[in-house]
């Protein structure tokens, strides 16, 4: 039972799960437009998804303590490498446009980890946007990668898209928002410190109706509104049910499963009503 929590605590700490649900978000895509996800691009995403992340969280623990880093820490930093290494051979194989828009991206991931802003600081500390950085890589990532294609991203069809999965990412964040209160410090300004944990949660509610209206909107696939209407309805439990005292795994197990719930409902329901 010990082996299977370390597993699992390295499963999350390491960032595959939160990566596997960005390759999920971008994988939904292709049953808005017909197109075919090749598995070099999923694997393109997971790798950078991970290097990313874990750049994010731990560049700055292993600096101030590369002598001491605890084992787990250290296997982070070894798995974190391989996926670099990953990262640079796919990268060969990928069209130019997947490059251009991943290092367009990867440009504000940079800014949100590394203080290059004015007084030394970067976009995690700069007031009440932490949650919209995020929201837009992630977006990017899900909706233009897989399209790979510059003269489609500001067709109306894309923006409406992207607008929608920015707002699901958006009410997706403010459980970690919520469960983050004790901790972040006030000078961030996040929601829950603004507005409260109440209002904050009827702000998710109101980008659910939002998320699920552009659905209506953008697709008539019967199969595909069942699916968001669903996600739209589990998300909605998620956040009423967020508290600053929720368990260890809630947000960062099961909030970060939607997407792949998401995915999972979208592709089931192909297979069973096609």
């Amino acid at each position: 039972m010990h082996g299977l929590k370390a597993i699992f605590k390295f499963y999350i700490d390491s960032s595959i799960h939160v990566s596997l649900a960005v390759c999920a978000m971008v994988l939904t895509t292709s049953f808005v437009w017909p197109m075919v996800i090749s598995v070099e691009l999923l694997a393109f995403v997971f790798f950078s998804t991970v290097t990313a992340y874990n750049f994010v969280k731990y560049a700055g623990i292993a600096g101030l303590h590369h002598r001491s880093l605890t084992k787990n820490l250290r296997a982070i930093q070894l798995f974190s490498l391989l996926n670099f290494i990953g990262l640079l051979v796919l990268s060969i194989y990928q069209p130019i446009e997947v490059l251009a828009i991943s290092a367009f991206l990867g440009i504000f991931t940079l800014l949100y980890a590394i203080p290059l802003l004015p007084q030394g600081k970067n976009l995690r500390n700069l007031k009440s946007i932490k949650i919209f950085i995020i929201a837009f890589v992630w977006v990017g990532t899900a909706v233009w990668l897989p399209l790979q294609n510059f003269d489609l991203i500001f067709s109306l069809e894309v923006m409406l898209r992207f607008f929608q999965i920015f707002v699901f990412v958006l009410a997706l964040i403010l459980p970690f928002e919520i469960r983050d209160l004790t901790y972040d410090s006030e000078t961030l300004k996040t929601l829950p410190q603004l507005i409260g944990v109440s209002k904050t949660k009827v702000l998710g509610y109101v980008l659910l109706v939002i998320f699920f209206m552009l659905e209506c909107w953008i697709t008539s696939e019967v199969k595909n509104l069942l699916c968001t209407f669903l996600i739209t309805l589990i998300t909605g439990i998620l956040i009423y049910f967020s508290s600053k005292k929720q368990t260890d795994y809630y947000a960062s197990f099961w909030v970060e499963s939607l997407p792949i719930v998401w995915w999972g409902l979208l592709y089931f329901s192909e297979l069973l009503l096609t």
